[in-house]
């Protein structure tokens, strides 16, 4: 079997695995309009409730935990059905945790680059980020 991707295949993630295109993070260091603050994740946050392509824009506050790579670095996201099983082999970032009600999150290293993997409890919980405004 070959592995090596053609360009009309999606990425094993995705192709083999059955993870689902969630956001792009993308950090930034300057306020933007409509940016809402998390304060219990120091971060403010914007963009993902209306961009079509799932941009979401991230500012990290002072004191925010989370490593400098996430910070500094654009992250993708998915949606997986399992998040311990989808990081059984991986390099963990950040272990799993709870950020908020029916969400449960995780971000793996992958050839150094920061993935986010999210798990949702029900489709109608929402996010933490839903009541955000417009960026």
């Amino acid at each position: 079997m070959n592995s090596i991707r053609q360009s009309h295949e999606d990425p094993p993630a995705v192709a083999r695995l059955g993870w689902r295109y969630h956001h792009l993070g993308i950090p930034h260091s300057s306020p933007r309009h409509g940016e809402r603050h998390l304060q219990q994740l120091g971060v403010h946050v914007c963009g993902f409730e209306t961009s079509p392509y799932g941009i979401e824009w991230m500012r990290f506050d002072q004191h925010c935990r989370v490593p400098e790579i996430v910070k500094t670095v654009p992250h993708l996201a998915f949606a997986v059905d399992n998040l311990d099983a989808a990081l059984e082999g991986k390099q963990i970032l950040i272990a799993p945790n709870s950020p908020s009600r029916g969400v449960r999150v995780a971000f793996i290293l992958d050839e150094g680059a920061p993935i986010e993997l999210l798990e949702f409890d029900a489709p109608d919980v929402p996010d933490i980020r839903t009541s955000s405004p417009d960026c």
